[in-house]
This record gives structure tokens, sequence and C-alpha cells, in this order.
């Protein structure tokens, strides 16, 4: 503990004419360092600012000494002690209040279950089996597993976009759901667009990507045949541009295809479209399409699609 030093006692002679010169004194030294202080202040509201409430000049981070470093100053509120926690805008969530439906093809209990998936559904134009097993590559990786780790890459995405996402199946061990079941989640969902995801299983020497929109069916899809084709277009210009996969070159026209047999498709009352991402029989994609680089380069294109769809002015 400090000791403090005896203050000197007044010499007497000085009497009370002295303590008023001595009081006069005191009174103008204050007054002369308040009014220097004063126009120090105004001199540092012209030349940069203003104080903040921490005491520091305003823009000066937090953390960093002032210009009078060593002159004490006054404890930052604690309001201040933290920045405000950043409010979602509507450019970090595109999507949101948005549905969308993702239906990754085919399932891997397919192969084991002939019965269940040959049965015969309507699709309106035809009758066609429940469901198929898909295809695979010449090294025996399934379509039905690159489309589901498509989807959950891409639900991720769309969901951090603040879409509401639903898959046609939750997993890549089981059997179905046949494709009028697959249509159905969608329209129950009122879904603002759906895709069915898939990889082709074209000839050897075959290679590229290409969009299926769906064609006319009179007195059932016509709602959906203009929007679905913007979707088809959206989509297939992102994945064009994003994955630099080439368009078919072997089936449809610049990456875009438009055909009346698919029941997914056909019994749609939501824009729809389905997508083959690449030839899984064809060297060159099969080694993309097993790159799990490749999947989420997919899923980063197929995102930027519906963003692209369903926002507007989004378009690059």
């Amino acid at each position: 503990m400090m000791q403090r030093s005896a203050s000197p006692r007044p010499p007497r002679a000085a009497g009370w004419l002295g303590l008023l010169l001595a009081a006069s004194l005191v009174g103008g030294l204050v007054a002369g360092c308040a009014s220097s202080a004063s126009a120090n202040g105004m001199r540092s509201s012209r030349s940069g600012g203003t104080a903040s409430a921490a005491g520091r000049p305003a823009g000066q981070p937090s953390g960093t000494a002032s210009p009078a470093a060593g002159t004490a100053q006054p404890e930052r509120p604690a309001s201040a002690a933290r920045p405000a926690s950043p409010v979602s805008t509507p450019a970090a969530q595109p999507l949101a209040g948005k549905v969308i439906v993702l239906d990754p093809g085919h399932n891997g209990g397919n192969g084991s279950h002939p019965a269940i998936i040959d049965r015969l559904v309507n699709v309106i134009t035809e009758w066609k089996p429940c469901d198929t097993a898909g295809a695979q590559t010449d090294a025996g990786y399934p379509e039905h597993a690159f489309s589901f780790n498509v989807a959950v890459r891409l639900a991720r995405l769309l969901r951090a976009d603040g879409a509401k996402v639903i898959l046609t199946r939750r997993n890549d061990h089981g059997v179905g759901p046949c494709v009028t079941q697959r249509a159905r989640i969608g329209n129950r969902a009122h879904a603002d667009a759906a895709i069915s995801i898939h990889a082709d299983g074209g000839p050897p020497t075959g290679r590229g990507f290409e969009v299926i929109a769906p064609g006319l069916v009179p007195g059932h899809n016509g709602a959906i045949i203009g929007p679905s084709h913007r979707l088809a277009l959206d989509i297939r210009n992102a994945y064009h541009r994003l994955t630099r996969e080439p368009y078919s070159d072997y089936v449809g026209t610049r990456g875009l295809d438009v055909r009346t047999d698919l029941g997914g498709l056909n019994l749609s009352t939501v824009p729809k479209v389905f997508i083959e991402c690449a030839n899984m029989r064809d060297a060159a994609d099969a080694a993309r399409l097993t790159s799990p680089r490749f999947r989420q380069r997919v899923a980063v294109a197929l995102a930027a699609g519906f963003v692209a769809f369903l926002v507007p002015d989004s378009h690059p």
C-alpha cells in the first residue's frame, strides 16, 4: 500500500489575501484545461471524425491503440461487446419459401425384386414397368448409387439456399417407388419444381448429357409444358456451363430432348424434368461419374439451374 505524502502548509504571513490569490490561480488553471479539452474535441470532430462510444475515433477497429494511447479510455457499453448477428437477406437464401422435389432414379434393391419392379403401371401413353434396376459402368458402379449421392448433395445445397426439399426415396437400399408414386410425391407437395436424376446407359461410343422435358399429353399435362421447358433450359444451361460436360452426341439436340413415354413426366402436375447426367457406358464419362468431386460439381450445377428458374433476374 502506497503512503500519501503530506501537503506543505501555506506560510502564515500570507493571510487571507494569500488564500484568495491561490484560489484565483487554481480556478484559472481549471478553466484553461476545460477550454483546451473543448478545442481539441472540436478539432477531432472536424478532422476525422467523431468519437465512438468506445472512446476511439469512428472506424477504428476494437483492439487497436487510439492516437492517445497513453490516456485511459471510457469503458465500452455491454451492448457493444459483440457485433449483432447478421440478418438473413433474400440474397443469402434465394430459394426461401420454395418447394423442390428430387427424384433420384431407381433404387439399390430393385435388381433383387423383379416381381415388384416389373409390374406394369399406366403412364397414360402406355403401360410400363413400375421401375427398373438402372444402368452401371463397365466397372460396376451403379446408376442408383450415383443418382442418390447427387440428390443428397443437391438437397444440402438447396436447403442452404432456403428451399424445402423432398426426396422420393430416403436411402439407396430399398425397392422402388414406382414411377407413378414418384410423380405423385411431387404433386402432393405442390412443388415449385422437380427433377428426376439419372445417368444413361447409352452406346459405348456415345458421350454427353441431356435434359428431358415433358411432351404434351392432351388433357393431362398442358399446364406444366411451358414451365417445364423453361426449367429444362435453365438446368441445361447451368449444367453445361458448370460441369463442362458436353451435350449428348447420340440423343436429343444440344442437350435437350422431349418425350411422352416417361411416367414421371406424363403424370406430373408440377414443372418437372429428367436429366441424364452422362453416359455410364462411355469410358470418359464413367470416370467422371465415379468421381466424388464431379458429383459435387453436378449438384452445384443443378442447384444453380433451380435458382435461375425460381428466382427472377438471377440468370448469369
